[in-house]
């Protein structure tokens, strides 16, 4: 990991989004550095959930070195956000650094986005991001002197305009790309005054937010938030010419010559989850979404051994899942998930994780399905035995989901247990 160099001693940094996860691991990351961190997030009472307030996170930054002014901001409030820029200007004397990290996100399809949802996502996103870097751009731009910081930094995806990041969670898709298009807009309006800059993770990223949405286990595949915090670290000491860049965490750490990625990550050697809005060869990523057999990969895997012919493997893939279940299993899970296979020896599954006896079949289960997918039988058998993610199935559009979302994640889980026997 990089060590902290003293580099933003007594720069104010503000921070949206920064009572937990990926900001508040910035402004730890920056507080160790004796920076001034103004944590802007909605947070102010405890959540079981959520762990973090903006109260425990000023508590952190003030033990790791730093100063803290915690401030209540719903970032759709035009207002709030004015009274936060404008306490720490007087606590601090300015703003050197904004971080638009606040973020809402719902992957779900164009006709399953309610319209309150899109509404948050839109002005979460795009709206806060704008908003808070209108706000505090006057005070940003009153840092010329040489050498001194002046830098918006968004917490989102380059532009990649491949349709397949669009064709299945289209709303969060245009929200996110929201944030970017301000850094392509603000970086040419300000060249010269304030940096202007996105950063995006190359693999998830674990959280309390990602547990949620992917259920206990999910850490095993994801990096660490200090991956985000020394890359945005890294970003500011960068001179203000530097603007204008969509930046991937892993890339600009190599180029301050880390080597040994395993330090990031919670379980070192495992698989990891790809990050959205990414292609490994964006000139042959379309092609590599039409086959079967060629998914995006961060790591090599072993060699699988040859596929099990198709007459009957869907029968023995569920007749394997249930000989696997156990109480534990269905008591961390609590879902019932319906399978619509197509091709051969295809028609309606379903896996009962709510409730004891006869779990797997074939047919409609006998309760509501939570959660309804819908894909190939060789894509199903591919994600059950390890050699389609389905993350890559979802955003390729091999794999469509209605119904609960963080219960089709969690599935995930008990498929990564299913490897090693399919």
């Amino acid at each position: 990991m990089l060590p902290n160099t003293g580099r933003l001693a007594g720069c104010t940094v503000f921070i949206t989004g920064a009572s937990h996860g990926m900001g508040k691991a910035i402004a730890l990351k920056a507080a160790r550095d004796r920076a001034n961190i103004v944590i802007a997030a909605k947070t102010t009472h405890v959540n079981p959930k959520l762990p973090g307030t903006i109260f425990t996170a000023a508590q952190e930054v003030e033990a790791a070195g730093g100063k803290a002014l915690p401030c209540a901001v719903d970032v759709r409030d035009e207002q709030q956000i004015s009274n936060a820029v404008e306490k720490a200007v007087e606590r601090f004397g300015g703003i050197d650094i904004l971080v638009n990290n606040a973020s809402a996100v719902s992957l779900t399809n164009t006709l399953e986005t309610p319209t309150k949802r899109v509404d948050l996502m839109m002005n979460v996103n795009t709206r806060g991001t704008f908003l808070t870097s209108k706000t505090c751009i006057p005070y940003l731009k009153k840092n010329r002197a040489p050498g001194k910081i002046a830098h918006i930094l968004n917490l989102s995806p380059p532009l990649n305009l491949n349709p397949l990041w669009f064709k299945q969670h289209c709303a969060y898709t245009i929200a996110k790309y929201g944030m970017s298009m301000c850094v392509l807009g603000m970086a040419e309006e300000f060249k010269g005054e304030i940096a202007v800059n996105a950063l995006w993770p190359k693999t998830a990223i674990h959280t309390a937010a990602m547990e949620m949405l992917g259920g206990s286990g999910i850490e095993s595949q994801c990096r660490k938030v200090d991956i985000i915090a020394d890359a945005a670290c890294s970003i500011f000491k960068k001179p203000k010419s530097f603007t204008g860049n969509f930046i991937i965490d892993e890339n600009i750490l190599r180029e301050e010559g880390i080597k040994n990625f395993d330090i990031y990550e919670i379980k070192p050697g495992q698989p990891l989850l790809p990050d959205f809005f990414l292609d490994e060869h964006p000139d042959t990523i379309t092609k590599k979404m039409e086959s079967h057999d060629a998914v995006p990969e961060l790591k090599e895997e072993k060699s699988q051994p040859p596929p099990k012919p198709r007459s009957g493997a869907v029968a023995e893939t569920f007749r394997i899942v249930k000989d696997s279940l156990s109480d534990d299993v269905v008591k961390a899970t609590q879902a019932i998930y319906q399978f619509e296979l197509s091709g051969e020896v295809g028609g309606t599954w379903f896996l009962d994780l709510k409730s004891k006896g006869e779990n797997v079949g074939h047919g409609e289960p006998s309760d509501q399905a939570d959660v309804v997918m819908t894909m190939s039988t060789d894509d199903f058998i591919k994600m059950f035995s390890g050699k389609l993610k389905p993350t890559m199935a979802f955003t390729s559009g091999k794999l469509k989901i209605k119904g609960n979302m963080t219960l089709a994640i969690r599935l995930e889980k008990l498929m990564n247990q299913m490897n090693a026997k399919l």
